[in-house]
Formats: structure tokens, C-alpha cells, sequence
């Protein structure tokens, strides 16, 4: 039997090779009006980065290659163009076999409204496999008018150029705007990077963001989100509105974490001493159940520590019963890394929390 493409058998497989509309003009998205959330330094930096190179290099070799991952970058704009087009160009672009292509190398369109403050997923800008260097993709409205948009950067490429393409004639402008407050701040692992979400707007991050309105950071690093004291000062200089400590999965062992957990919290709560602190231990309790009632002890020795002197403002999410229930079969790819189900547990359990903290100072 010959082998048939399957974008021969079915159209909606069709991924877009390349722009040729007549009228596209190009815009840089380092250049107002669109503005760049999550990404460090991003209108001088020759690379889309979530760091400094100068510290992410003294981090550990990890952290020096994965600062190039954008995950949590997103862009945001206005326009009346009857399509958006992207140009991407990214060094290093991501093919895993657990891993989908649409987040792991991936854009992602969501529909915002400035009125109610609600982003509504799209479209993917979806990726050739056999991409090379980046990629140029294309979605395409009905009707003509203005709209607001959030582009959602990919979770596990590099990228170093993105331009967005319009029709040349477009109205062009700014985008619709997150609460007027700092960043939230995720430190962890390959969970916290994004791994594996179908889409980049699936990650629990960006389904926090959307559901609040806030804007993040998010600092997960693949297997090297392991607390160094170099780490934890970047941590603490930054300026947060809340901070968020997933990195339990990359600790090489429990004296590892007992070692760094609570010295983190003492250090970024003497830098931020009013925003919520959040912890949580691991949401894929069952993979290592043994040895994650020790590491989810050191957690919950923090979380009293932080108790014990006084803190009001310290919350702790018990990671085991995230995703207990009727998904649990359906939360993970490979018994670690959350799906689409797993992140949406995630943000439901982190975003509440956050909200709780909130709510005082936001509503």
C-alpha cells in the first residue's frame, strides 16, 4: 500500500508554508505598539530570552541553554487586518516524541476583550515538522474589524526574530492591558516550563493570566530549576506581586530540597516581605510515592516554618490531590508532564490560591 500525505486526505491538516498574500505588510514586534510580556530586556536583546545571559550562564549549563525557551512570552496588539500572519525565526526548534508540536515549537492566537477582560483561544499558528530555522503561518477572519489579540510564544524552541503580518492598509495598535500591578513570578521545573501542553496558552500560567488578568513570568527550566543561591537572588531582586515555588520535581534528592526550600522562602521573603508566597509539591505524587511523602514533608516544613514566624501571607497546595478525581487516568502524557487536563487542575488549584491572596488588593 502507497503511502499518502495525510494533508492529501484531509484539508484541515493543511499546514501553511508560506505568506503570499499581496497585500501583507510586516511589523518587528520589538516596536510599539506591540508590547512583549514575560521575556527579559526585549526591545535591546538580540535573542527573546527570560533572563539575563550574564546570570543565566552562572546558573548552571541548563539554565544558560533553556533561558532561550520562551516559554510565557506573549505579545500583544490591536488591529482591524482581516488576517494575522507570523514570520518567525528560532535557532532552535523543538521535536520531541511526548510532546505536540503546536506547544512545544508553536504560536498560538487568543481573541482578547478589553471590555470584559476575557481571551478567547483561536487558532494555532501551526508548524511544518520538517521546519527549519522558523516558520511562516497565517489565520484568516471572516470579516473585517478591529480586534485585540494575545500571540502566545513557544514553551520548549528559541526564537529570535517574530514579526506579525498584516494587511498593508491595517489600523495598527496597542493591546489590551493586564492589571496594573507587577509580575507573578514561577520558579520550577520542566512542569513550570510548560511540558507537555498541546499549546503554549495551555500551560497553567497562561491559564491563570487569562481567568486574572495578570501578567507572569515564568522562570521553570527543565531538569535544572534546582535553587542555586545565584538563582535565588535573581528570584529575590525582581519585582513580583506574588511568587510561586514549583521545583520540587528537579531537587536531586530530599537532602537536596531540605538543603534550598525553606532558604529560598527565608531570602525572597526578606527581599518581598507583603506579596503571597505560594509553594506546592508534586502534582505526579504516584510516580515516586515513597520518596515524595519525604519531599512533600520538607515542603510542609516550610510552609510551617514560614507559619511559625508570623507570615500571613504564605499558602501551601498539597500537589498528591490536584489530580485525584474522575481525570486522574487523563493528567499526564508519561506519568510526569501534565496534558491539557493535568495544566487545567494545575491553574484551578495555583489560581485559586492566588485569587484567595488577591482578593483584597485586586477586587
Amino acid at each position: 500500500m502507497s503511502e499518502i500525505s495525510i494533508e492529501k486526505l484531509d484539508r484541515n491538516m493543511e499546514i501553511v508554508k508560506s505568506i503570499d498574500e499581496p497585500d501583507v505588510r510586516f511589523y518587528d514586534v520589538r516596536q510599539a505598539p506591540f508590547e512583549v510580556y514575560g521575556l527579559y530586556n526585549y526591545r535591546e536583546e538580540r535573542d527573546f530570552k527570560r533572563m539575563p545571559d550574564a546570570i543565566a550562564e552562572t546558573v548552571n549549563e541548563g539554565v544558560k541553554h533553556l533561558n532561550y525557551n520562551t516559554s510565557g512570552g506573549r505579545v500583544r496588539f490591536s488591529t482591524d487586518s482581516q488576517y494575522v500572519a507570523i514570520r518567525a525565526i528560532m535557532p532552535s526548534i523543538s521535536l520531541q516524541s511526548h510532546f505536540a508540536m503546536t506547544g512545544s515549537s508553536s504560536f498560538d492566537l487568543f481573541i482578547d476583550d478589553p471590555e470584559s477582560g476575557i481571551s478567547r483561544f483561536h487558532r494555532p499558528f501551526r508548524i511544518d515538522p520538517k521546519a527549519k530555522g522558523g516558520y511562516e503561518s497565517i489565520v484568516k477572519f471572516s470579516t473585517r474589524r478591529t480586534r485585540y489579540f494575545t500571540i502566545n510564544f513557544p514553551t520548549y524552541s528559541s526564537v529570535r526574530d517574530l514579526w506579525i503580518g498584516l494587511q498593508q492598509d491595517a489600523v495598527v495598535g496597542e493591546g489590551m492591558k493586564y492589571r496594573d500591578i507587577p509580575p507573578v513570578v514561577f520558579y520550577g521545573s520542566s512542569i513550570t516550563q510548560g511540558g507537555c501542553a498541546s499549546r503554549p496558552g495551555n500551560i497553567y500560567q497562561n491559564i491563570i493570566s487569562r481567568r486574572m488578568n495578570l501578567d507572569y513570568v515564568n522562570l521553570g527550566f527543565s531538569g535544572n530549576g534546582r535553587a542555586e543561591d545565584t538563582m535565588v537572588d535573581y528570584l529575590a531582586s525582581l519585582k513580583m506581586s506574588a511568587f510561586v515555588s514549583d521545583y520540587d520535581h528537579n531537587a536531586p534528592n530530599v537532602e537536596h530540597l531540605a538543603a534550598t526550600h525553606c532558604k529560598m522562602y527565608d531570602k525572597i521573603r526578606a527581599a518581598h516581605p507583603d506579596i503571597p508566597y505560594i509553594m506546592i509539591s508534586r502534582v505526579d505524587f504516584d510516580c515516586s510515592y515513597d520518596n515524595n511523602i519525604l519531599r512533600r514533608d520538607v515542603i510542609m516544613d516550610t510552609y510551617r516554618h514560614a507559619r511559625s514566624n508570623g507570615d500571613q501571607n504564605v499558602y501551601y497546595i498539597d500537589g498528591a490531590g490536584v489530580f485525584r478525581g474522575p481525570y486522574q487516568d487523563l493528567c499526564t502524557v508519561d506519568g510526569c508532564h501534565p496534558t491539557d487536563v493535568g495544566f487545567a487542575l494545575m491553574a484551578d488549584a495555583i489560581g485559586n490560591e492566588l485569587s484567595r491572596a488577591f482578593t483584597q488588593k485586586l477586587f
